[in-house]
């Protein structure tokens, strides 16, 4: 399989940005911009740096920092710098004043007390883009507790969605508000650039793990606030997929495997397949009613023959169906090799940015890097372009 791997003009060359954030939404969504073709400068603490540097996945490591960090700091420098010294700080502001962007995902009020808040750098660079994430937002009565993905998982409601009814609450097996809330980041971010284009003015852009729990639940959470029972979705009984999805929308086991099945009406369902104890479920009504009675009664009589038995079925007729697939057989398919997802950075598969560009897969080489690597080479250009030195 041949991509279209060739460089492309990135739309975000000569943008540069300043990454304070550690962990996972904010260097995800720096790492977007990077793929996108910005500068993107990780400012980080001389000992230890970004404290993802330690924090391993599956106990896997790349020379002295974990896998992780350099899954997600890919093209990137690294500057480090003491914020609490000010003579880090005031090359920091310099940086600052270079800026086009910066992102952090301090505590509220962390930034402001050492100089660094919106108001300030504002100051300092009134084009400067300030992106800010936070677990909870700068107001409220959970502004000063963690921001950390499982734990806004669980206050925000969605772990009730996940498995059937009588299971218990179920956290997404990836970090989802991080990675949601890096991409939201972006997207502000992409829009007030756009606006600083047109007009020179910066902005600050603000995001938090809360609210990106909740937009993403805004499906679930519209038919809760316009539900006038005021009662919490219930989830099916029976192979529980979708709080609010009609029979048969679920994971159903099969004699080899899993099989999941989406929208499709109960009556087809019954010819296709040859189930004549779904018949007197042909009413839409009934199949959400009565869900976890229809849905019972294909656990049952799917567990009898293999996946691939019930797909030459479906899938011929149109049916939303689809075998559940894990890593090693995924990668089998092809499928992802003709979107062309796994690239090499540095000696290390991960994923390519999902953005296509003018028919281009996004491929950034460039590893992550060591902390401080890029410290003198940095300042030094930033004091050349203050005395007017050629680099």
């Amino acid at each position: 399989m041949t991509h279209n791997f060739v460089q492309v003009e990135l739309p975000l060359d000569g943008v540069r940005v300043l990454d304070f954030s550690q962990f996972l939404a904010g260097p995800a969504c720096a790492m977007r911009l990077a793929d996108l073709g910005a500068e993107v400068i990780k400012i980080e603490r001389p000992r230890g740096g970004d404290q993802c540097r330690a924090m391993a996945v599956a106990d896997q490591w790349v020379a002295d920092d974990s896998l992780l960090f350099h899954t997600i700091n890919r093209g990137k420098s690294s500057v480090a710098a003491d914020l609490k010294s000010e003579a880090d700080l005031d090359a920091v502001k310099s940086l600052i004043a270079s800026a086009d962007v910066m992102i952090h995902n301090f505590r509220p009020g962390v930034m402001e007390r050492i100089g660094l808040g919106f108001d300030e750098v504002s100051a300092l660079n009134p084009r400067l883009v300030y992106g800010v994430v936070s677990g909870y937002g700068t107001q409220g009565p959970w502004r000063d507790l963690p921001g950390q993905d499982l734990l806004a998982q669980a206050r925000s409601g969605m772990v009730w969605l996940s498995g059937s009814d009588g299971d218990a609450p179920i956290p997404f097996g990836v970090s989802i508000t991080d990675i949601a809330a890096g991409a939201h980041l972006a997207q502000g971010i992409l829009a007030a650039l756009f606006r600083q284009a047109r007009t020179g003015r910066g902005g600050l852009v603000e995001v938090s793990l809360l609210a990106t729990a909740m937009d993403l639940q805004f499906e679930q959470f519209t038919s809760y606030l316009n539900d006038t029972s005021d009662a919490q979705p219930r989830r099916s009984a029976v192979n529980g997929a979708n709080v609010h999805a009609t029979a048969p929308y679920g994971l159903y086991e099969t004699r080899d495997g899993h099989l999941a099945l989406a929208m499709v009406a109960i009556a087809q369902l019954a010819e296709l397949l040859s189930i004549p104890a779904l018949d007197p479920y042909a009413d839409p009504d009934l199949a959400y009613s009565r869900r976890d009675e229809v849905k019972a009664i294909l656990r049952d009589a799917l567990k009898t023959k293999p996946t691939q038995h019930w797909l030459s079925l479906l899938e011929p007729a149109g049916v939303w169906c689809a075998q559940v697939l894990d890593y090693p057989a995924l990668l089998k398919s092809g499928a992802l090799e003709a979107l062309g997802v796994v690239q090499d950075v540095g000696g290390i598969e991960t994923t390519t940015c999902p953005i296509r560009l003018d028919g281009a897969v996004l491929r950034n080489s460039m590893p992550a890097p060591q902390l401080g690597a890029d410290t003198a080479r940095v300042l030094s250009e930033l004091n050349n372009k203050k005395t007017g030195v050629s680099a």
